[in-house]
């Protein structure tokens, strides 16, 4: 199930805030700038299905979404279960970074966190299959898709390279990281 966890960025321990309802955390997400909705396909491919028929199956929306913010290209990324370079990515996204544009994903299938850090607070946002996530271009922020990792997602790029992160060097991370991950050392 999708959620929002709010906290300070000193009291990683106490939430300020915890929700599972779709308009609330739209909303809240949208005070930052941050856009969250849900889509609801006809269609959902099998978990295993190849990159281009993920890609057909959603073109309607991608079309209408590469609209809107000028996006030029859209991937697809996925990862079932701890395989060989999970652990050197994950410790790459669980790095507080920023990126000179929007980073949009929308999740086909599992869950994977994004955590925005934002005027002091720490917005931890669960994200689930359905779910459509863009974090404006400057926003600190890192991703986690858990030490046993289970998701398929969408990527929206306007920037030919992609993925391109530009980290803050803040250890923010480590502090709101899960109980087992509190010694893994980031990038």
């Amino acid at each position: 199930m999708s959620s929002l966890a709010l906290y300070r960025d000193d009291n990683p321990a106490t939430p300020l805030l915890r929700t599972g309802d779709g308009d609330e955390m739209a909303a809240i997400l949208g005070e930052i700038g941050v856009r969250f909705e849900r889509w609801d396909s006809p269609v959902i491919p099998p978990r295993d299905a190849p990159a281009d028929e993920v890609l057909e199956i959603y073109r309607p929306y991608l079309d209408q979404l590469m609209g809107e913010t000028g996006a030029g290209s859209a991937d697809v990324v996925g990862m079932h279960g701890a395989g060989e370079g999970w652990d050197a990515a994950r410790r790459k996204f669980l790095c507080e970074h920023v990126h000179a544009e929007d980073e949009i994903r929308f999740f086909v299938h599992g869950h994977g966190d994004f955590v925005l850090h934002v005027d002091g607070r720490v917005f931890n946002v669960r994200c689930t299959a359905g779910d459509l996530i863009s974090v404006p271009a400057g926003v600190p922020h890192w991703f986690d898709g858990g030490a046993d990792p289970d998701f398929v997602a969408l990527r929206v790029f306007t920037n030919p390279d992609g993925w391109v992160a530009r980290y803050t060097g803040d250890d923010i991370a480590l502090r709101f990281a899960a109980p087992d991950d509190k010694d893994d050392k980031r990038v």
